[in-house]
């Protein structure tokens, strides 16, 4: 009984200390809103710091994203899957 039970805390342990291990390692996908001073805007995976510096680009949160998806002043364009760019007029710019 004894060899089962040191058995068992052996492996609650060690299951334990590599779920702490995964925990520390992992990142949580992220996601930016990018903005444009002309109220267009678009998902992005990073904060890019190659925009026109005219087109006056602001980031927030998905957060963000959420609780203003219906604001009639914001214009969403599509979400893209290669991001490297921005929309000015509607249009897609890659950079």
């Amino acid at each position: 009984m004894t060899r089962l039970k040191s058995t068992l805390v052996k492996g609650v342990l060690t299951a334990a200390i590599a779920a702490g291990a995964l925990a520390a390692t992992s990142t949580a996908a992220s996601a930016y809103t990018a903005c444009n001073r002309f109220g267009e805007c678009w998902r992005v995976h990073d904060r890019y710091t190659n925009y026109p510096s005219g087109l006056g680009v602001t980031f927030h949160s998905d957060d963000w994203r959420y609780h203003h998806r219906y604001d009639h002043h914001w214009r969403w364009r599509g979400d893209r899957d290669d991001d490297h760019g921005y929309y000015r007029n509607g249009m897609w710019f890659r950079f």
